[in-house]
Formats: C-alpha cells, structure tokens, sequence
C-alpha cells in the first residue's frame, strides 16, 4: 500500500495511535520511499537492517515481529533534485551507509556537480558532507549486489507522477510513474526540480511517502506564507513579514518548526528551544514583560485549573516518569533498552 513515513514512524516506535497501522511486508520484495530527508533514511533503516540488530533497540515489539517476517530485501530513496541537494544530514546518511552486508547504489552520471551546485556547496558545509559520503559509497560500492543482499538504490531527479494499481490485488499498489526532472536556478542560489516530460517506472509492492512538511498558520498570529514560519527574532514573534527588530509581539514567542521550518533533527530542536527560553529569560529580566494589567496572573496554576475546567487529562512529569520506569523494567527482560508501552490504556495505567 501507500502510507505516510510519519505514519511508519510512529508505527515501529510504539505511538499509541500509529499501532494498528495494516502494514503488508510480506508480499513484496521492493519499497520505494518518497523523499530523501532524515525520515526517509530512517524509514529505510528500519526496512534493511537485520532484526538481530533491531532486537537490542527499544523498537515497538509489534514492529520488531513484522519485520521478522518481512519479505522486503530492496528499498529506493528518490529525490527530486540531486544528491547535492538531498535533504538529509551527515551523520544519519552515515548510519543508513554503514548496515552490515548492504548493497548500495547510485548512479555516477546524477553525481556530476554543475557551477550552480558548486556554488551550493561553498555555502553548506552539510551539504558538503552529504555530497561526499554519497560520491564515496558510489565508487567504493561492487557494480552488482550478491544473491540474497539487501539493497538501497538512491534515485536522484525523479518525482512522482502516478500510482500504479496492482492488477492482482485491487486497492493495493503495484509501481510509482516518475517525471524525470532538471534543476533550474531561481536566484539566491536556489534549484528546483522541473520537469522534463520524460518519464519511467519502478515496480515495487508499497510506498512511504516522506516529502517534507509544512506549518499553517494560527488565527489572530503573524505568518510568513512563503517561508511556512512564524516571524521572529530568536523566537521573539514580530508583528509582520519585513524583519523589523523593533516589531516585536510583546509576550509572545515561537520554537521548532513554526519557528525554522521542517528542518534538522532532534538536537536541533533543543538549541532552537534553548534560544527560545534564553529570549524570555533575557526580557523577564529587563522587564519587558511586565503585567500592566491590574489583575495577577494565575500563573501555572491557573493553567492547570484551566485545563481541568476544559476536562483536558494532563499527564504531569512525575507520572511519565513512572512510565519510564516501568518501560525500562520491562526492557530488562527481554535485554533491551525499555519495552514500549503502545496503548494509551496502558500508558495511563501506568502513569497511576
């Protein structure tokens, strides 16, 4: 079938709502992943490493007993643009790289750097390191996998046009039809992928789609459509698009996504937060946000009391460390790091 990498993701790491996900790994040998981001090497990851290994991580046990039986022995990460382009990071395309006995491939011709690539690479040290890890497996991999290797093919300028139907299976997908693509420069050294209007298949038995995300604004708060991201400065929200400084929405601030964009990985996120929290520190101090109005705030407090008038169940710190730790204990029985609790039942019930 076709699902969503988020869809997945949630499914192999015990999110309550991502369990009963109808995966059919069994009948298919080849997987394509739609998007070449961090969460589609992960997706991949998952897909091709031997569930000896995947045994000793805190992978869902449902997950772990799926890809036991997993018929899946090909995966492809296709990309719109070039691998100088791919959207991942340094150090998860190293992890995807380095699993045991994989058969790796990339076309030499898609790794030919034009001067609008170069020009990229000066200005991305990630980039960079991206561009070469990829150009090191193409060259130092075999020209053929051996008879029962996995393999990760990585399709560079391709997107995505159609679905095929299997003819056997209705409802269930038997290829994506792919538009092979260009890139043309739209100034500020950016390239996007055009079209060609030339275009070839890849049979394959599922599909996970793992193309970016995108933030929507909220009623009433400033929103910069064209970049998907609230305003700000060091998650001070501004009042408009301009990047005035001094148009600051007193008292109110940003952090993650809606702040940056979709992008980096969790460490990522923290130093977003930590400049965030750092922000409100800096203007508590100097004042700026002192009330004018002549009521006290309730504070935290008034929060929960609000949420508990709104009939909102709040799982506090001290009750998801029970969770942690009943996890863990878990974990020591089946010699892994925690077993995951998939349920909300019986997270709650832990939580108690």
């Amino acid at each position: 079938g076709v699902h969503s990498a988020r869809q997945f993701v949630w499914w192999y790491n015990g999110h309550p709502d991502g369990r009963s996900l109808n995966l059919d790994l069994n009948s298919t040998d080849t997987a394509v992943i739609l998007g070449q981001g961090n969460v589609a090497l992960d997706v991949a990851r998952i897909l091709l490493r031997s569930t000896t290994e995947l045994a000793k991580t805190d992978i869902a046990s449902h997950a772990l007993a799926a890809l036991e039986e997993s018929s899946i022995r090909k995966v492809y990460l296709v990309g719109r643009r070039g691998p100088v382009q791919a959207a991942c990071t340094a150090k998860e395309l190293r992890e995807v790289l380095g699993i045991k006995d994989l058969f790796v491939h990339i076309k030499e011709a898609d790794l030919h750097k034009t001067l609008a690539d170069e020009e990229e690479m000066k200005n991305s040290r990630i980039q960079r390191r991206v561009y070469e890890l990829l150009s090191k497996a193409a060259t130092s991999a075999s020209s053929h996998p051996i008879s029962g290797q996995r393999e990760l093919h990585f399709v560079f300028f391709r997107k995505p046009d159609r679905f095929f139907e299997s003819d056997e299976k209705r409802g269930h997908v038997a290829g994506v039809h792919f538009e092979k693509t260009i890139l043309k420069g739209v100034g500020s050294g950016r390239q996007i992928a055009a079209g060609t209007g030339q275009y070839e298949g890849i049979d394959c038995g599922m599909v996970l789609k793992s193309i970016g995300y995108k933030s929507v604004a909220v009623d009433g708060l400033p929103f910069d459509h064209q970049k998907g991201v609230v305003p700000n400065v060091g998650g001070r929200v501004l009042s408009d698009t301009s990047g005035d400084p001094t148009l600051l929405e007193n008292g109110l601030y940003v952090s993650g996504w809606l702040k940056r964009g979709p992008t980096g990985i969790i460490a990522t996120n923290l130093y977003c937060a930590e400049e965030t929290v750092a922000s409100i520190s800096e203007d508590l101090e100097q004042g700026a946000l002192a009330s004018k109005s002549k009521f006290t705030k309730p504070g935290r407090e008034g929060l929960l009391q609000l949420l508990d008038d709104r009939n909102v169940r709040v799982i506090q710190f001290n009750a998801w460390e029970k969770i942690d730790s009943e996890e863990k204990k878990r974990g020591i029985l089946r010699n892994k790091p925690r077993e995951k609790l998939t349920t909300w039942e019986e997270l709650l019930k832990a939580a108690i």
